[in-house]
């Protein structure tokens, strides 16, 4: 699947041919094409600050797996890094796993940390 988000303001006439030939090579790859516009302001912020974790120095192994049991059952965010440990030595761990999408946030589209971020282990009724 290929998603192009640019945003719609900056989309020219002359910009129709060039999504066109995109869509047909990506037809013959077999994928799929699909126009999402801009981001939501919240949905970018979010995997901006996400994308701070994203280095393997991020990654306690420990605190890793004790995440991924804690959100075996879909839960919030802060209360499930409590059970895991000690929140400042579990976050960087959870916000990677996020970043690696090993954990899913139910709703990136509002404050990464408030109550109402559900997280998931993928594949396990996350999504």
């Amino acid at each position: 699947m290929v998603i192009d988000v640019r945003a719609d303001e900056r989309i020219e006439p002359k910009d129709m041919e060039a999504f066109e030939a995109t869509r047909m090579a990506c037809a013959q790859a077999e994928w799929g094409l699909e126009r999402a516009g801009t981001p939501k302001a919240a949905l970018m912020a979010s995997a901006r600050w996400l994308s701070r974790y994203r280095h393997p120095r991020c990654l306690d192994r420990t605190a890793a797996n004790r995440l991924r049991e804690v959100f075996a059952n879909p839960g919030p965010l802060l209360s499930g890094a409590d059970a895991a440990g000690d929140r400042l030595a579990t976050l960087p761990a959870l916000f990677h796993l996020l970043w690696r999408q090993e954990l899913v946030a139910e709703d990136l589209s509002i404050h990464l940390t408030g109550p109402r971020t559900i997280v998931g282990v993928v594949g396990r009724d996350a999504r």
